[in-house]
């Protein structure tokens, strides 16, 4: 059986700031439903004439801030790898 290898934390880093705004490094991370949920608020931002998009955009803000200072972590518990 295989070890988990922890997610690499500079990847993370970039995810959240290349593609924070739809969510993609909640997906690399393992939390699934919080990422679907970004997803689709990024996604219906043209309709809410960008009022989704500030709201993702400070949630994405956020995570770069949590995972800089380690309070997002990979959901399967294992740490990051650097």
């Amino acid at each position: 059986m295989a070890e988990s290898v922890g997610k690499n934390f500079v990847v993370a880093i970039l995810l959240v700031i290349f593609l924070g705004g739809i969510g993609i490094h909640r997906f690399y991370l393992g939390h699934k439903n919080t990422a679907i949920a970004m997803l689709v608020l990024g996604l219906l931002s043209p309709v809410t004439l960008g009022i989704t998009a500030v709201v993702v955009g400070l949630w994405a803000l956020y995570d770069l801030i949590c995972i800089c200072i380690g309070r997002l972590r990979p959901a399967d518990g294992s740490e990051y790898v650097k």
